[in-house]
């Protein structure tokens, strides 16, 4: 999300220097020339003024004319800048260099003409740093007694111009461009700023989705509206542990006073067990739902001590503990004829021991449950990167794709396996007693058949509680 109102903002911002230096450039252009043509219209109105005192066939005529054609000389050699005064007939009367003449055409003769008419000519077209050919043209007219008697023409290069007007374009483009690197910078910074809260947001709400329901976000930073959303997530992840710990404590107490009942009950049944003739199957189907009921009390209590009570985490190895359930368990899997192998390295994470040995024995009684005699059952521990992992594999029959996502639903069983003892709460607990340890539990076909159950434990250490709200 950072990176698309990233790439928006700095759109956005890039159009508007850009609709800003385009105008800023063209007026840097236009200020250059004009300055130019000021000081042509300047120059040609000086050369005016010593024409027009002069005429032909009067006395001293030669000596101004020769003194007119000295200036032009000294103004072309010095600036470069071909300048002349013509007659109406288009014949000089003085000029620079000797062999230039009024154009028939183009921008020189418009001038040149406009200028006869006693009109003001036009400003010569813009010139750009591009335009190599490019000419600055201005026509001032010689007036006596009233009349036009001549102009006074200048046509000027321009590649000072367009020098100046380079060096104007690049202080303009280093000024975007640092304009835009600032822009940038406060993009990022206003993005974070925004950001941030929804971050925050998303991380609490991870936390929540899995199982620590004391997340929450500080709703002092952000803009209005974030700081408001974050209160009101605040006040629904309240409501939400208060019924989530309402449910806990009900499923608790609930499995706790029907212990009691159940008790007394299944001690009526041993008691009328005595009174019927022995091995009735009537009494023994009793017996056994009986025992199965207490099963799943005695798991629902399990499970809702293990969504409520906070994991004691200390720095775990794990290489030793599972050899150690596995070593447990070998007595049950040479009865069922089941190769129980342990592959166990010396590998450390921070977990409780107590609620990991829980877990494994979840795991490794479910791997032993389904899995039948002549097959193998390996338990593996191994690091990756931050995470420890404790694999437990089997050769049973596996599960499809579509059911692996429902392994650790309470009561959920598959429809294959309904014939095998179990209250269908074992892993659930096993989920509920990781995720109080920031560890996790994943499903996967195992090759060539069976389940591969994974355990993850952080190798980090958990982090110091803080004193106000987690965020």
């Amino acid at each position: 999300m950072r990176k698309l109102l990233l790439r928006l903002l700095i759109a956005l911002m890039a159009c508007v220097l850009l609709a800003l230096g385009f105008p800023l450039a063209m007026s840097v252009a236009a200020a250059e020339q004009q300055e130019v043509v000021v000081d042509r219209i300047d120059d040609t109105a000086r050369f005016a003024s010593l024409a027009q005192f002069i005429s032909e066939g009067t006395q001293g005529a030669e000596e101004k004319r020769s003194t007119l054609e000295a200036e032009l000389d000294r103004y072309h050699d010095v600036y470069g800048i071909r300048a002349g005064v013509f007659y109406r007939s288009d014949r000089a009367m003085a000029v620079a260099p000797r062999d230039w003449k009024v154009p028939l055409d183009g921008q020189a003769r418009a001038a040149y003409e406009e200028a006869f008419d006693s009109r003001r000519s036009h400003n010569p077209p813009q010139v750009l740093p591009w335009h190599d050919d490019g000419r600055i043209v201005v026509a001032s007219p010689v007036i006596r007694d009233g009349d036009v008697m001549a102009v006074v023409l200048t046509d000027s290069p321009t590649d000072l111009v367009r020098g100046r007007i380079l060096r104007g374009w690049l202080l303009i483009g280093v000024g975007e461009m640092f304009a835009m690197l600032v822009a940038v910078g406060a993009a990022f910074r206003l993005t974070g700023w925004v950001l941030r809260p929804v971050r925050t947001l998303d991380g609490a709400a991870h936390d929540i989705a899995t199982g620590q329901l004391n997340s929450r976000v500080a709703a002092s930073s952000g803009p209005p509206e974030l700081r408001r959303l974050a209160r009101s997530f605040n006040e629904m992840a309240d409501h939400v542990e208060d019924v989530l710990e309402q449910q806990r404590a009900f499923v608790a107490d609930a499995s706790h006073q029907l212990r009691n009942p159940l008790a007394a009950l299944m001690l009526r049944i041993e008691l009328l067990a005595l009174e019927l003739p022995e091995g009735n199957e009537e009494i023994a189907s009793v017996r056994t739902e009986g025992k199965r009921l207490a099963r799943v009390l005695d798991d629902l209590l399990d499970l809702a001590l293990a969504e409520h009570a906070p994991a004691d985490l200390q720095l775990t190895d794990l290489g030793e503990l599972a050899a150690e359930r596995v070593e447990a368990w070998l007595p049950l899997a040479r009865d069922k004829g089941v190769d129980l192998v342990g592959e166990c390295a010396a590998v450390t994470a921070w977990a409780d021991p107590v609620s990991l040995s829980s877990v494994l024995d979840a795991v490794i009684d479910n791997a032993l449950k389904f899995t039948p005699g002549g097959e193998q059952v390996t338990v593996t521990v191994a690091a990756n990167g931050e995470t420890s992992m404790i694999v437990v594999a089997d050769l049973g029959p596996g599960l499809p794709e579509d059911e692996l996502a429902r392994i650790g639903d309470r009561f959920w069983r598959s429809t294959r396996h309904q014939n095998v003892k179990g209250s269908g709460l074992g892993l659930s607990i096993a989920r509920a007693l990781l995720l109080a340890g920031r560890g996790s539990l994943a499903y996967a076909p195992n090759e060539p058949h069976g389940l591969r159950v994974t355990l993850r434990l952080p190798r980090t250490a958990p982090a110091a509680p803080a004193g106000g709200p987690q965020t």
